[in-house]
């Protein structure tokens, strides 16, 4: 469906719409065009796109869980509350990180698992591992929490480092897997650190051990951090400014992650020449949260792509047969959507004055192969013919429209 503009939808096959504007509708450019699908049915669906272009072939793969799975699709969860205690926490900032985590504790189920790691100079472990989200466990959990003033430095390195280290829950020991709880990190901060690369990465590479949800706290969060933990973990940032938001962010935050589908993910390329992987590790699937992996490949399009994880009806496997995939010249946005995804990931590092120079070119090179504006390129118009022949200038007031809904006072007119 469209609701921003009128569209014929035609079904070319069960699982193939084509979407063209209605006449009339091609001049409605003072808005964003906003499509939206489901998919049908009540399972975890995989597709793969392919392009092949004149220098180099893309692929995009995808895991779609259903909107709404069912109790059974959800596999055993785990949530790690990595809660920053220290000095600039201490106040207001504290007081809403206790009013968040009361609530988040009290809406576990049973059947969950939990730790908290409280950090400051050092860290705290409220149990050496997870336990049951019991009533007496979660009202120890608060107490816990209340307990804490704020002090101290803000080591959160060590803290995210120490959280990945806990041990793993009875069911992954049983089962001799990695982990089959769907954990969660949920890390509550006002991110005023100064590591942020390091916390990038050590996300970014850790994706398939953990997922990573930030909340900012306080009014004046550092949200490049917030947003770049979010980013590294293929996630959405939280940000809490004010008691007020506490209850209504905590829970959209609960709604976001109490539906994961798919965990432990691992995908091998059997004879499909692959390279230049975004992400590089796999993220949970979450009802909320598809998995989309951006690539390139080399050759002719063969071989297999293998899915694996744990769901909460045990282990799920898909087999992509990658040759009843066909190639098609409408996918040419996968080049650009590949490049955006990689200038993405090298913006969050970009921004750190010490690696600005390695990754301003690494970005630069990037918009200027695959013709994309970024912050170090622009899209500039020349003109062949000579038309200020006598070095005179005028100037010409073209009108644009403004976005629409948006009145004439955001120009300095009237409404």
């Amino acid at each position: 469906s469209c609701k921003t503009h009128n569209m014929h939808i035609h079904y070319d096959d069960p699982a193939l719409a084509s979407l063209t504007l209605k006449e009339g509708e091609w001049a409605q450019g003072n808005r964003d065009v906003i499509i939206r699908y489901r998919l049908a049915g009540g399972k975890i669906e995989s597709g793969l796109l392919l392009y092949e272009g004149k220098e180099e072939n893309f692929f995009l793969a995808m895991v779609q869980p259903p909107a709404r799975p069912e109790v059974r699709q959800i596999p055993p969860r785990e949530y790690v509350f990595i809660v920053d205690i220290s000095g600039s926490m201490h106040g207001y900032p504290l007081d809403v990180s206790k009013q968040l985590m009361r609530k988040l504790l009290s809406e576990l189920k049973a059947g969950d698992v939990f730790n908290i790691l409280l950090f400051a100079g050092g860290s705290s472990l409220f149990s050496e591992k997870s336990i049951a989200a019991t009533e007496e466990n979660i009202r120890n959990g608060i107490d816990f929490i209340d307990r804490q003033q704020g002090g101290g430095g803000t080591e959160l390195f060590p803290a995210l480092k120490r959280a990945l280290a806990l041990e793993p829950g009875e069911m992954c020991l049983k089962f001799k897997l990695t982990r089959t709880y769907a954990r969660s990190f949920v890390i509550v901060t006002d991110g005023y650190v100064t590591v942020e690369k390091e916390v990038f990465e050590l996300i970014r590479n850790k994706l398939g051990e953990a997922s990573f949800f930030p909340f900012g706290i306080g009014s004046g969060v550092n949200r490049y951090l917030i947003e770049g933990m979010a980013h590294a973990g293929m996630g959405t940032p939280f940000v809490v400014t004010d008691g007020a938001e506490a209850n209504a962010t905590a829970e959209k935050f609960r709604k976001y992650i109490s539906q994961p589908v798919l965990t432990n993910i691992k995908i091998d390329y059997d004879g499909f020449d692959v390279y230049d992987i975004e992400p590089l590790s796999m993220a949970d699937v979450f009802a909320e949260r598809p998995l989309i992996i951006f690539g390139k490949y080399m050759g002719s399009p063969n071989g297999q792509i293998r899915i694996k994880g744990i769901s909460g009806d045990g282990e799920y496997s898909k087999v992509l047969n990658v040759v009843k995939f066909k190639a098609d010249k409408k996918n040419s946005a996968l080049t650009y959507l590949w490049a955006r995804e990689k200038i993405r990931v090298l913006d969050d590092y970009a921004s750190l004055d010490y690696y600005t120079g390695e990754h301003e070119q690494a970005i630069t090179d990037l918009g200027l192969k695959y013709k994309l504006l970024t912050q170090y390129t622009s899209f500039v118009a020349i003109d062949n013919q000579v038309r200020n022949e006598d070095g005179t200038y005028s100037t010409v007031s073209q009108p644009l429209p403004l976005p629409k809904g948006v009145s004439n006072y955001a120009i300095g007119g009237v409404a």
